[in-house]
């Protein structure tokens, strides 16, 4: 202080107290942060308002966290709303930037030039991943209302399921599966542009899904069946309660009646927010119906159809019938069905 004071600057109580209690949280977020103990914290307010402050809810790298992902247009919507009506969890519309970030660390960390110039800056791996996991749980935790379980909806980011298990270990992934002839003419008919996907031809859609697929399915296979749940779509809409009890039982949630109704929390406070922007919202207003299962029949040229066994191979591996047309997607509810899904 008489140091300060000779430089001429004027110190009083007030500006004292400031900086201690400025390096005091310095130094509890810099513990905070290598311990794992506590990341982010937000308010809980009782009337919205801002107001009335009623609680205090902490997140920090060790929560766990669900993640739902697969092809879009592979029910990863309806899935997220069904369990953003329970109470206890909370998923939200997709961010859209969690991908893109996972996509750039992996283009990061994969290149040895790019990772030897971040050496020389004293940056390595654990460090990206530590900034990534901030970034990555700031987004989930703040767009939405805290919950018990925060889950995230961003279809592509299930591919990063290594790097995402590195930065939050006690994450579990959903994967919807469904028909890629439904994915296929769900995004042509309806124009929706994904990126490395061929939206003008169905056989050049079909190519594109059995890749992303492909990729997807071996990083849920290899993770283990504790940690990923692959779901079908066709099982959801056929049959949803024994669907949301496995689900439910897989991430350890009570069974609540509302995630087979998710169509009455639907714009109602404290319940399921939809984004006008996302392609799916004006089928997820509905209640779960079975309308989108035969929507591509008869709409795939017989040329494309002929060939799917060896442009589309994963559709048999996944147990889909490709010799029927169209085929009969009860079949997938016989639990003999269930060694399709081995892993």
């Amino acid at each position: 202080m008489n140091m300060l004071r000779k430089l001429g600057v004027r110190v009083d109580k007030l500006h004292v107290v400031l900086c201690l209690a400025c390096f005091l949280l310095c130094l509890i977020l810099v513990y905070d942060e290598r311990s794992g103990k506590s990341a982010l914290e937000f308010n809980v307010y009782e009337n919205g308002n801002g107001h009335s402050n009623k609680d205090l809810v902490f997140y920090n790298r060790t929560v766990p966290l669900l993640w739902i992902g697969g092809v879009p247009r592979s029910g990863t919507t309806l899935a997220r709303a069904m369990l953003d009506a329970h109470p206890d969890i909370r998923c939200g519309e997709e961010t859209r930037v969690i991908p893109r970030i996972l996509g750039m660390h992996t283009k990061t960390i994969m290149s040895s030039l790019e990772m030897s110039r971040l050496t020389e800056a004293h940056i390595d791996e654990r460090l990206l991943r530590e900034a990534l996991a901030s970034y990555i749980l700031t987004i989930i935790a703040g767009h939405g209302d805290p919950a018990p379980l925060l889950c995230n909806k961003d279809p592509f980011a299930i591919r990063s399921m290594s790097h995402i298990r590195k930065m939050f270990p006690n994450s579990k992934f959903i994967m919807m599966i469904r028909d890629g002839r439904s994915v296929s003419h769900s995004i042509i008919s309806r124009h929706i542009t994904i990126k490395g996907f061929d939206i003008k031809s169905h056989l050049g859609c079909l190519k594109d899904w059995n890749r992303a697929i492909g990729t997807m399915w071996e990083a849920c296979k290899s993770s283990g069946p504790e940690i990923c749940l692959p779901v079908y779509y066709e099982r959801l809409v056929l049959d949803p309660k024994p669907q949301m009890e496995r689900i439910l039982k897989f991430i350890g949630i009570k069974w609540d009646d509302r995630v087979i109704h998710h169509e009455q929390a639907i714009g109602v406070k404290g319940g399921i927010s939809l984004s006008k922007k996302e392609p799916s919202t004006n089928q997820v207003n509905k209640a779960v119906n079975q309308e989108a299962l035969s929507k591509w029949y008869g709409e795939i040229p017989a040329s494309t159809l002929n060939q799917l066994k060896k442009e589309a191979p994963m559709l048999k591996r996944l147990g889909y019938d490709t010799d029927q047309s169209p085929p009969d997607y009860n079949k997938l509810l016989n639990p003999l069905a269930e060694k399709t899904l081995n892993l």
